[in-house]
């Protein structure tokens, strides 16, 4: 696969003038098909629901255009439970997904009608404790244990994550939940993470359908539904075949009528919390290379940091990346792409085949709409960018400002020091 960037030289040469590099810019006409896409890959299902991963990319803007396609928000904190609830989204349409919850994040999710879906069975007494009575509606993260594999060798170690319930607290809790006046039972889990195959959902949901025609028969909970959570990835790769979310949707329908179905659940709603598949690759970094370094290796400095893009300092995760005006030229020049910040880790690229890169360059880093902008940070006093929204006619929108220095400062109000700052 030959990765494109959605933006040419032109344009970005056009849009600098307005807002200057680095910037995240975001896809609109991308953004609606690809949700298009996930809406139709589930309609056999009559009750499904996409609940957009807010902490991937949670920017009022771009949650807007995915609730025209029916999405909910997936939130995993007040502060994205009160950007739902300022969006205007519904109760049932907002997903509390959290762990190691403070007991005022619960109440606030409760008090909004959102569907909260426990992390541990030590959190059912928490809860009620919280709130006074649990709720109707509740669900549960199940985390099986052990090692989840694949047939092409992609694999997770569920086993060795913080999150969810045992086996056999699930079943104890579904007990407890439903003696305490719990009616309407969710299921969850997380299994894998980024699995570019279409084998995951259908894997997990089928564990998942297992599991929930057990707890069914043997604890009498009415389970209204089962979500898959996220975990369906990108090719952030050139080599990488991209997921096809209409196989993917198949695949599951195929196991819930062979599972499901038999065991008279065949009304079970399916519902996803994807993040990254939803916007990853409808979003990137523009910035400009701004220096050049010739010592024990080559380097082209940019004026974009890991303040801007975390997941490479961090994971040392892959982005590609394109000199924009040079996408047919050969690759023959090595280079490591850094940022500015204090830290050896912060590099784009290492050892990376470009075309040779002169300053002015635009570089475009690819696969960022989603854990992009979102991870960013302040350290060395660096400041967040803008985001931008590539409208469906060319149009560019601002749809987040650059932060500036008087946003860096605005917690230190009670300071002295503060009332001398010029800004």
């Amino acid at each position: 696969m030959n990765k494109k960037p959605f933006v040419t030289k032109s344009q970005v040469e056009e849009i600098v003038k307005t807002y200057p590099t680095p910037f995240h810019i975001y896809d609109e006409k991308a953004i609606r098909a690809n949700a298009q896409a996930v809406k139709e890959a589930f309609a056999w299902n009559k009750g499904f629901r996409e609940y957009f991963a807010v902490k991937a990319t949670p920017n009022p803007f771009l949650i807007d255009i995915l609730r025209e396609y029916g999405c909910g928000c997936d939130c995993s904190s007040k502060t994205e439970l009160m950007l739902s609830e300022a969006l205007g989204v519904p109760g049932e349409f907002v997903m509390f997904s959290s762990n190691d919850t403070p007991a005022e994040e619960f109440a606030y999710a409760n008090k909004m009608g959102a569907i909260i879906n426990l992390d541990d069975f030590t959190h059912i007494d928490f809860l009620e404790k919280t709130i006074g009575k649990l709720p109707e509606t509740l669900s549960c993260r199940y985390n099986p244990g052990g090692v989840f594999k694949m047939s092409n060798g992609i694999m997770d170690n569920p086993g060795d994550a913080k999150y969810g319930f045992t086996t056999e607290q699930l079943f104890e809790g579904y007990k407890i939940m439903k003696e305490k006046g719990v009616k309407n039972f969710g299921l969850h889990a997380f299994l894998a993470s980024n699995t570019v195959t279409n084998e995951y959902y259908p894997m997990l949901a089928k564990q998942l359908f297992e599991v929930a025609v057990k707890l069914h028969e043997e604890t009498g909970a009415d389970i209204k539904f089962i979500n898959l959570s996220g975990g369906v990835g990108i090719p952030y790769k050139p080599d990488q075949e991209p997921n096809d979310i209409r196989a993917i949707g198949e695949g599951v329908r195929k196991v819930y009528e062979e599972i499901l179905v038999p065991a008279g659940m065949g009304d079970v709603a399916i519902y996803t919390e994807m993040g990254r598949f939803m916007m990853g690759p409808y979003g990137a970094l523009v910035t400009k290379a701004i220096h050049e370094k010739h010592t024990h290796k080559e380097y082209i400095g940019v004026d974009a940091c890991a303040v801007n893009l975390m997941r490479p300092a961090m994971y040392g995760a892959y982005h590609h990346i394109t000199v924009l005006g040079k996408e047919d030229a050969v690759c023959d020049h090595k280079y490591d792409v850094t940022g500015s910040l204090c830290e050896n880790n912060d590099k784009f690229a290492v050892d990376r085949m470009l075309p040779e890169i002169e300053m002015g360059d635009y570089l475009v880093i690819h696969d960022t709409g989603a854990h992009g902008f979102a991870m960013g940070y302040n350290y060395n006093g660096k400041l967040k960018s803008a985001e931008l929204l590539l409208k469906e006619d060319g149009s560019v929108q601002l749809i987040r400002r650059a932060e500036t220095p008087k946003d860096y400062f605005a917690t230190f109000d009670q300071f002295d020091f503060y009332k001398n700052l010029k800004f």
